[in-house]
């Protein structure tokens, strides 16, 4: 199917011919796109939007499913055959979201200069690269050090979140952009309950002594999503940043500001995700004994967390983000109120459904974030347009400091996922329970509804969004 392209007769005729439009690019290069022009969006940019998301979503989603590979593999590691204890499980799950974290913002640059079609072939062959090397060490015997090079690497898939938000920003218009960046975003984020239900499917038909039968599961996946990329998506030339625009972005108040609040929703799902395995069996042990067991509930958080948070976006393109970010923050206080309480008392069922309640809110919350991203530079631009500026060029800047911020408020958000991880780490370090961890996560989420409320609902706001 051909994409749209923009002819010789689109080039100003006033110009010289040594000034001419630069020859056609190849690789399926779209010059002309206009989604927020409603005739062209209708007749043209829809089907071409859709057919991109699509592949968009299935990348990242087997991306998220590498990412998180290592908190289902902890579980085939009981500490009698690999001699390691949980301090050093959570360990094994910290370094992928810490490079996962890290390679954010070089996924977002990679967008703007090879083409968000072309990247994502690149960025999902490069999940073949943790996958296959696990399978090649996995097994009893490896060393410490190896397992933890090897669980680095599966950062990696981390960076696929980045490259497809960005991109998908580019091809929507404004008013559409919560309900796709909320859908991409969700579909990507199922790669993490996927991948547990895959390793509780091995765990019980197999049994734990064959962990790399979910690997040789995810590799065929892997090549069908870079083939899958090669074969329907296409490149925006409009799509390209200024060189600065990362720079530029990281002076502007609102990205350090949005990058703080995506830590405390995508930061919690991602951290969550990674740990709450580990967290059943070291806080409910005469339960969770077996890999088994713990591996029966790990999935239902994030598999509901990833599938509400289009919901989120919905809710935000309708009530405005900053007042549905909010009010989440308030909730996901309360949740975490739940999970102390459960702990206190040594309550499973209590326990879990608080888990559940936060993995749920985190998602809400990852929606709306993301919908706020777009809006606060829309808002930014029609202030400039009012001002006497230059219309295209305002929504030129809008479309690329949205882009700009997505990949660093993705980077910091994941590295909220460290954080979670770490703090449940030195709280089963020094009290044997995650206790400490979740008086922590409650005056978080507290601050994060007192800086929204501040930034973008007061009455004063310069911004509200």
């Amino acid at each position: 199917m051909a994409a749209p392209t923009r002819t010789p007769s689109a080039v100003p005729s006033a110009l010289p011919s040594a000034t001419a439009a630069p020859p056609p690019r190849h690789g399926r290069w779209i010059e002309d796109w206009r989604p927020e022009d409603p005739e062209f969006w209708e007749t043209t940019g829809k089907r071409v939007a859709r057919r991109n998301l699509f592949f968009s979503v299935f990348s990242e989603h087997v991306g998220f499913s590498i990412w998180s590979l290592w908190s289902v593999l902890v579980l085939f590691l009981p500490e009698a055959v690999y001699g390691i204890d949980p301090a050093g499980k959570f360990l094994l799950t910290t370094l992928p979201t810490a490079l996962g974290a890290f390679v954010r913002l070089p996924y977002t640059f990679a967008v703007a200069t090879f083409g968000g079609r072309n990247w994502t072939i690149v960025s999902a062959a490069l999940l073949l690269v943790p996958t296959i090397a696990t399978a090649v060490v996995l097994e009893p015997g490896v060393s410490y050090s190896t397992l933890l090079l090897v669980s680095c690497l599966a950062g990696v898939g981390g960076g696929n979140f980045a490259s497809s938000m960005a991109n998908i920003n580019a091809f929507y218009p404004d008013r559409l952009k919560g309900w796709a960046l909320g859908l991409n975003a969700g579909g990507g984020n199922l790669g993490v309950p996927v991948v547990q239900l895959v390793g509780l499917l091995v765990l019980a038909t197999a049994g734990a002594e064959h962990p790399r039968l979910i690997l040789w599961i995810y590799i065929p996946l892997i090549v069908a999503a870079a083939v899958g990329a090669a074969l329907v998506m296409d490149n925006l030339a409009t799509a390209r940043n200024q060189p600065r625009a990362m720079r530029e972005a990281t002076r502007e108040p609102h990205t350090w500001i949005m990058s703080f609040l995506y830590i405390g929703t995508f930061g919690s799902f991602i951290g969550f995700g990674f740990a709450f395995g580990q967290v059943l069996q070291n806080q409910f042990a005469e339960s969770f004994a077996t890999p088994l067991a713990a591996a029966s509930l790990t999935w239902l958080g994030p598999l509901l967390g990833s599938l509400i948070r289009p919901l989120g976006g919905s809710l935000a393109d309708r009530y405005g983000g900053a007042r549905i970010t909010c009010w989440n923050f308030v909730a996901m206080a309360l949740g975490a109120g739940v999970v102390w309480t459960a702990s206190q008392v040594g309550s499973l069922p209590l326990f879990v459904v608080g888990f559940v309640l936060l993995f749920v809110l985190s998602g809400v919350g990852n929606g709306s974030t993301y919908k706020m991203i777009p809006a606060i530079f829309r808002s930014k631009a029609l202030q400039a347009v009012a001002e006497g500026g230059d219309p295209e060029a305002a929504d030129r800047r809008a479309l690329r400091m949205s882009g700009a911020l997505i990949g660093i408020a993705g980077a910091v958000g994941a590295f909220g996922g460290v954080l979670v991880n770490l703090a449940f780490r030195q709280s089963f370090l020094t009290t044997g329970t995650g206790d400490s961890a979740y008086l922590v996560f409650i005056a978080f989420y507290v601050v994060c509804v007192a800086v929204t409320w501040a930034v973008y609902l007061r009455p004063q706001a310069a911004h509200r969004v």
